[in-house]
């Protein structure tokens, strides 16, 4: 087997953290042949939490982890990482503004990207995923750079995922058999799924389009999109508590395909440093439609965007550039 590969995940005890760790010992995001080395940070006040998962880790016998880092230091958490997952950062609570939770994120990120660009591998892979992912991925960028900006990423697989899946249950299809959807955007309740460009592989085995296939425009252009954008606050509603299996197995997909490739003609979707393709402005943490070899992302060209369409990306564009705005005042005012 190859050497170790160093994955550092932030906010480790948190939910995500707890169902996230194991898959990664399990081979699901670097693959079933490739050993792990675990950095597990989280905050003081999470120590024994850490400790607890460290064990349970330790109990699960996994064949392909070959080390924990248990840690409260991003200093030490961060050394010789390849990989890191971010779900650390500041939740907004009850009666707090968008700007209270963006001060204390740029701050948070800051620290993790000095701290990344000094002490990680130089070639470090970088997934945000804490809240609002699109904007703390554009902090960690402008903060880190030395990092590769292609090198840092955010989270929107689990927006693609859950628009896939209800593809494949709306067609009463397998997962597998839907391709090429996209989320466009920010990974919020502006983002856009888009079908326009998706195709279903039949029973018969034949390849066709999502409209084709699920003949109900008004359920694509409606309740379709309305669902895959309210999934999360659904779940909250419903289990209290905000979706961590989902995101875990997300978080692995996106890694997996980034390292990994994706597969011959297909596509998924990626939060990625905008290069102005689609009109979107350059530098903006952005999701689009990326397809992967050898641990390179490349955005899809050239896909026809209809007049609906372009309402849904200029709505989420505009959405980002408020939120970048925000941020740097933020970061300008505490530099003062």
């Amino acid at each position: 087997m190859p050497d170790p590969v160093r994955v550092l995940v932030t906010g480790a005890a948190g939910q995500i953290g707890y169902s996230l760790v194991p898959l990664i010992a399990r081979g699901h995001l670097l693959g079933p042949d490739q050993p792990v080395i675990l950095h597990l940070l989280d905050i003081p006040a999470a120590v024994q939490s850490l400790e607890g998962l460290e064990m349970e880790l330790l109990d699960g016998a996994f064949p392909l982890l070959r080390g924990i880092v248990a840690t409260t230091d991003i200093l030490h958490g961060a050394a010789g990482v390849k990989v890191a997952v971010m779900l650390g950062g500041f939740p907004r609570k009850e009666g707090m503004e968008r700007k209270d939770v963006m001060a204390k994120n740029v701050t948070i990120y800051k620290t993790q990207a000095t701290a990344l660009e000094a002490h990680a591998d130089n070639d470090v892979k970088v997934v945000v995923v804490a809240n609002p992912a699109n904007t703390n991925a554009l902090i960690l960028k402008e903060h880190a750079p030395k990092i590769p900006s292609k090198n840092i990423t955010c989270l929107t697989r689990l927006d693609h995922n859950r628009a896939v899946a209800q593809i494949a249950h709306r067609a009463g299809l397998p997962v597998p058999n839907v391709r090429n959807v996209i989320i466009w955007g920010n990974h919020s309740s502006t983002q856009y799924p888009d079908v326009n460009h998706g195709i279903v592989k039949t029973l018969d085995g034949s390849k066709k389009p999502i409209r084709e296939v699920i003949k109900d425009d008004a359920w694509l252009n409606g309740d379709f999109i309305k669902t895959v954008q309210q999934r999360g606050a659904e779940v909250i509603r419903l289990r209290k508590f905000s979706s961590a299996l989902s995101a875990a197995n997300a978080v692995c997909d996106h890694v997996y395909n980034w390292v990994r490739g994706t597969p011959e003609g297909q596509w998924v979707s990626m939060g990625v440093s905008s290069d102005g393709s689609y009109g979107v402005p350059v530098g903006l943490m952005f999701s689009f439609p990326v397809k992967t070899r050898k641990g390179e992302w490349e955005i899809v060209k050239g896909l026809k965007i209809d007049a609906f369409s372009k309402e849904k990306l200029d709505a989420t564009t505009a959405e980002l550039v408020e939120e970048k705005a925000l941020a740097d005042s933020i970061i300008k005012g505490s530099s003062q």
